[in-house]
Formats: C-alpha cells, structure tokens, sequence
C-alpha cells in the first residue's frame, strides 16, 4: 500500500492480565480505531477459556484482527503471523481508522514491526534429535539448553513451547549465533508508520493477584472440559495445547496433576511468564510506561491524552478538541 506519510500506529505492550484488552478497547472507541491482536494462541480457533481473549460482543464493538485465524492442529509461525497483520494494518489504514496493536508476545510483535531475518540452511535430521531430546529429557532441559545458546531468546520462549524452544536452537546452531542477534540482520521492518508504545507495568503484587484470579476462572470456566475437547478433536500432541493453562489441564486429563494443584501451577507458571514478559518489553525501544492496570481511571486518562497528542496531526483520526504535544517516553 502506498502512503502519502507516516500513519499514526498505537503498540500496547505489558504482561499478562495487565488489562491490555480493557484499554486497548477504550482507545479504539475513543479514535475510531480497529485492534491487532498480538497474541500466539488467540490466533487459534475453538481456543477461548485459556486464552482469555476479547468476548464476541466486544469484538462486536471494536473490529479485531488476528484472532481465530487458523486451527490448533495448524502451525502459526511468527512470520505467518507477521505477513496477515501487516495486511490488516494495511486495510485499517485504507479503511481510515486508527491501528491499535494490543497484546504479549514479544516474538510475534518483533516479527511485525522490525520484521524477520532471512533463516539459514537447517541440518538434516537437526529438528528430529532435539525432538527426541525433548521427549527422553523433558521440555525444562531442552529450555536450558535454549538459555546457554541465547539467553534473551530464552527469557521470551516458554520451556513449554517446545516447538519454538526446538527452533530457537535450530537457527542459533545453523548460523552459529544467537537468534537475537540474527534478528538484528537483514530484516524486513515495517515502513509508512509513526509506532507510539505504550506499556502496562502494574505494581508486581497486584499484577500477581489479577493472575492468580484470572487463572483459577479459567478452571472455573472450564478450560478443562474445553482441553478435552480439543484433544479429542485434534489429538494430544496439538501445538497449541503445551501453552499455559491447556498443559496444565491436560496433565490433569492424564491423571498427573489433581484440578487444585493444575490450578496452582497454572498460576505459578503465567506468574513467571509475566516476568518473562516484561524483561523483554523492557528492550523495546521509546516505551511509554504506565504504572497501572489498563482498566484503572488515571492509567486509562494517560493512554488517552498520549494518543491524542500522537495522533493529531493525523487528518482520519484526529479528534477536532483535542491538543497537545508528542509524548515523551
């Protein structure tokens, strides 16, 4: 797409349960915006209790882009990812509406904004033996040996996520670098936009008691019944399905964890993720941070007077009593 200018391009970046759906809503409404998700597992259909993604009556309200996208028994990479919200950012802007990006995967949000490197030749039978590894050692090892090859990658892949984890250490071997540092080279970075980052950094007590609530609902809600029906549908060795929540709830289904302790290592484990998060935001680059939850009134009139300074010279999307000077960050 072809444009006359820089777009005003809203980044709202933080931790899990931080409240980003709530503010993200609160700024399309306020901007005539449409909201990208930046999520790897709301991307996934029939995937709703764990991913705890916006209600089908806000996504009534606020267009939403990326969400539902493909099914679980369907690899997402972060480049497949990259190439449809750069589409749909393209349609936002044609359409005259603001972009608001909203979500916590620091990978898929590297991928969207600065684009991918060029990935080197993989060795033959290299993806199989770290598989196997992971089978006969457990996914924690082969994490650890993620973190000796590059730390930073390490801290934004859960030990989970196998897949990923495999990948991060397939591309370090073959290049012989680190990944992060590969992503620094030749990459294909997003052009035509004006990027304002906003950041949800809540203090770390309450940021913990909205985790440990938004998980035990999860259960309560029955993410494991909604676990069983996705392996019944698409088999137990669904990528998807070793994200945070769904493992737990699997090991429940395979009589390896009872629903309390599922329930308390759920919480234990996006806790920890929540650190990972913000330990990656922290590199990204002109965040402005806002000591709060996206639902809180303060947090919520900052956001709004930070977006209306960035994007009033803006002709399609800036409110006519609206004033005020770029933000500093």
């Amino acid at each position: 797409m072809m444009m006359s200018a820089e777009q005003p391009l809203i980044v709202l970046i933080g931790p899990t349960a931080s409240g980003k759906t709530s503010l993200a809503l609160r700024l399309a409404a306020e901007f005539n915006g449409e909201i990208v998700s930046c999520d790897s597992v709301a991307v996934y259909r029939e995937m709703e209790i764990g991913t705890a993604k916006p209600t089908h009556e806000e996504r009534t309200l606020i267009q939403h882009h990326m969400i539902d996208i493909a099914w679980p028994n369907e690899p997402c990479t972060a480049g497949d990812y990259s190439r449809q919200a750069r589409e749909a950012l393209a349609g936002i802007t044609e359409r005259g509406h603001l972009p608001i990006v909203a979500g916590g995967t620091g990978l898929y949000l590297r991928a969207l904004i600065d684009g991918l490197f060029p990935a080197p030749p993989q060795e033959s039978g290299q993806r199989e033996r770290l598989r196997k590894l992971a089978k006969t050692r457990g996914a924690a090892y082969l994490h650890r040996i993620l973190t000796r090859f590059d730390r930073t990658a390490a801290a934004a892949i859960h030990a989970n996520d196998v897949p990923k984890v495999i990948r991060a250490i397939e591309v370090s071997l073959a290049a012989d670098q680190p990944l992060t540092v590969q992503w620094q080279k030749g990459r294909d970075a997003l052009a035509g936009y004006r990027v304002l980052r906003l950041g949800l950094n809540p203090p770390r007590d309450r940021l913990y008691e909205r985790i440990n609530q938004r998980a035990a609902a999860m259960f309560d809600r029955g993410l494991i019944e909604e676990t069983e029906r996705l392996i019944t549908r698409y088999g137990r060795d669904c990528r998807p399905l070793t994200s945070l929540g769904y493992a737990e709830a699997t090991a429940v289904l395979q009589n390896e964890l009872t629903r309390e302790q599922a329930a308390t290592q759920a919480q234990q484990g996006h806790r920890n993720y929540a650190k990972r998060q913000l330990t990656w935001f922290r590199r990204e680059p002109n965040v402005h941070w806002l000591k709060g939850c996206g639902g809180d009134e303060d947090i919520t009139d900052q956001a709004l007077q930070s977006v209306a300074a960035y994007v009033k010279t803006s002709e399609h999307c800036r409110p006519s009593h609206q004033t005020g000077s770029r933000p500093t960050s």
